[in-house]
């Protein structure tokens, strides 16, 4: 671990940066390899756990659910404990709880145990950028976050695939024991390569921590009440509470100069933007990668093996293009990539909606692949948007709010899969599609408004 502390913007060189990456991106493949699995595994967990569709889209809410509710705390807590120490933190409790995973009998007990998960990931998601502002030079941070880019883009990609092989051999309680292996790597890593970075004096906030717990928890599973219909009593006292939480927290945080809900950073218009242009490119994503699984074996008859590798060219067109988009990403405006990219996937979408039952194996793949590239083009620049838009001194803030965009749109993408399957009757699966497509064709459109500017004349 290195002795001195990092001055924001001077980044490390050689072998130093190297080895500092290494172990950021071994926690961030942790975390997202597991989430990338359990998407691909949700039918035959279901079908073990005797769980309907839409109830067992919980093993993914949960987890969600824990990691919004607790990431801009956790990105408080990191600026004053030290973002290294808690990424090593963070995965203390990974590894507990993928272990507490594999020995759930119901969808309870499991429900619980990814949500465990749920805040070891937050605790790395939301250090993970501010990380890499401090690693990388100001002028190279694109590079940084392309590469980090890369490395969810592969731990999505390797999901799919370790997903199948797993099922082919062993039953679902062993995709979440693989973590074990390199979750001692990643602990192993993160204690001796991590920089140390400099902490804020402010204590710690634990009232403004609860109500923004409150506040996520209550609108999320308030508004899941109500997607799935059970007690909308219940559900309309959740959404209150939750209402409540977010005013009272913002009234509690306004004027801070590093406030745990960094509202005021919405307040600048670049990032205002690239937070809705990342909101609603992952409810898209969230809209295929999790009905995707159920249309590949219910309406195209693919088994659990076939359906993991089918769904391997959507991150695997991510890491493909990582390259180019690292090497432009520093020089092309967000507003140019990022659209482009969307239009990419929302066309890749279409082109699945267009699939026959009897479509072969290579008409499904090359499509996803499609929407993949489309994907790996949009998230490095809209994430360098928002991360150089934010002053300077709020690396934390900006690193949790650009996983509160990722994880946001997630959260309602599945919401609004699991209310789809819910309401209706005839092929859920394709609306769900046609959902994405929608989505993603309005997050490029999003991303476009900050070309506007280029055409205003200056007087």
């Amino acid at each position: 671990m290195a002795a001195r502390v990092l001055v924001e913007g001077e980044g490390l060189h050689g072998g130093a940066r190297a080895m500092a990456m290494f172990a950021v991106a071994l926690s961030v493949l942790l975390s997202v390899l597991d989430y990338a699995i359990a998407n691909v595994a949700l039918p035959t967990i279901a079908r073990d756990i005797h769980a309907t569709p839409s109830a067992s889209i919980w093993v993914i809410n949960a987890y969600q659910l824990a990691s919004l509710s607790t990431l801009l705390p956790l990105a408080s807590l990191g600026a004053r404990v030290g973002f290294a120490r808690l990424c090593r933190i963070g995965l203390a409790a990974f590894v507990v709880a993928s272990v507490l995973c594999a020995m759930s009998h119901t969808l309870l007990e499991l429900a619980l145990a990814r949500a465990l998960q749920g805040v070891g990931g937050a605790c790395i998601m939301s250090v993970n950028i501010a990380l890499v502002r401090f690693i990388y030079p100001h002028a190279e941070i694109g590079k940084g976050i392309s590469l980090n880019g890369v490395v969810v883009a592969t731990g999505v990609a390797l999901g799919p695939t370790i997903a199948s092989a797993v099922l082919s051999v062993a039953n679902w309680p062993w995709i979440f024991l693989i973590n074990l292996p390199l979750g001692g790597a990643a602990m192993v890593a993160a204690l001796f390569y991590l920089p140390r970075t400099p902490r804020s004096e402010q204590p710690f906030d634990l009232t403004s921590a609860v109500l923004n717990i409150v506040a996520f928890g209550g609108l999320i599973v308030g508004l899941d009440s109500l997607v799935h219909r059970t007690g909308p009593a219940l559900a309309v006292w959740l959404l209150l509470a939750g209402v409540g939480a977010f005013v009272q927290l913002a009234r509690r945080q306004a004027g801070r100069p590093d406030p745990m809900l960094p509202i005021d950073l919405l307040a600048v218009p670049d990032f205002l933007v690239a937070f809705g242009v990342g909101f609603g490119a992952f409810v898209a994503s969230n809209f295929f990668i999790i009905s995707m699984p159920f249309t590949l074996e219910s309406v195209l008859h693919r088994s659990a093996v076939a359906t993991g590798l089918l769904i391997t060219p959507w991150p695997v067109g991510i890491v493909l293009i990582a390259p180019f988009v690292g090497r432009v990403a520093d020089r092309i405006p967000a507003g140019v990539l990022s659209s482009i990219g969307l239009c990419l996937t929302g066309t890749g979408f279409v082109l699945l909606c267009l699939l026959t039952p009897d479509a072969s194996n290579l008409d499904i793949a090359w499509r996803i692949g499609i929407a993949g590239m489309g994907f790996g083009i949009f998230q490095p620049p809209n994430n360098r948007a928002m991360m150089v838009s934010a002053p300077r001194g709020r690396s934390g803030s900006a690193s949790g709010m650009v996983s509160v965009a990722r994880l946001s749109g997630q959260t309602m993408g599945a919401m609004f899969v699991a209310l789809t399957f819910g309401f209706v009757v005839h092929d859920p699966t394709l609306r769900c599609l046609e959902l994405a497509a929608v989505s993603a064709y309005l997050s490029a459109l999003l991303s476009a408004s900050r070309l506007l500017r280029w055409r205003v004349p200056v007087t």
